[in-house]
């Protein structure tokens, strides 16, 4: 099992850039899959990006590709994302995700844990 708790979130101006921080306990950071999601009011939760347990494969989605990058520093527990050029449509409260399979990695409903959230909010 591992806990997620994610930091760095707050309110910034349009084409501002913004870096969330996800720290992971437990000893076993490294054989989890990790993820991060957003969720605007009345909206589905949505992918941002994935990585790999290695930090080689990323995904993105396609209204991030080449604005925002997700990495891991293992031996510290932690996944980041970097979020650049920020757009008001970017508003949204972040999620980091865990899970133990590299099967579904963009489909927030085949995770199993979750960090409690920090709210990003972009002004035009």
């Amino acid at each position: 099992q591992v806990q997620l708790v994610e930091s760095g979130g707050g309110l910034v101006q349009a084409g501002d850039s913004l870096g969330l921080s996800c720290a992971a306990s437990g000893r076993t950071f490294s054989s989890y899959y990790m993820g991060w999601f957003r969720q605007a009011p009345g909206k589905e939760r949505e992918l941002v990006a994935t990585i790999g347990r290695s930090g080689v494969t990323t995904t993105y989605a396609d209204s991030v590709k080449g604005r925002f990058t997700i990495s891991r520093d293992n031996a510290k527990n932690t996944v980041y994302l970097q979020m650049n050029s920020l757009k008001p449509e970017d508003t949204a409260v972040y999620y980091c995700a865990a899970k133990l399979t590299p099967a579904s990695v963009n489909n927030y409903r085949a995770y199993n844990y979750w960090g409690q959230g920090t709210q990003v909010t972009v002004s035009s």
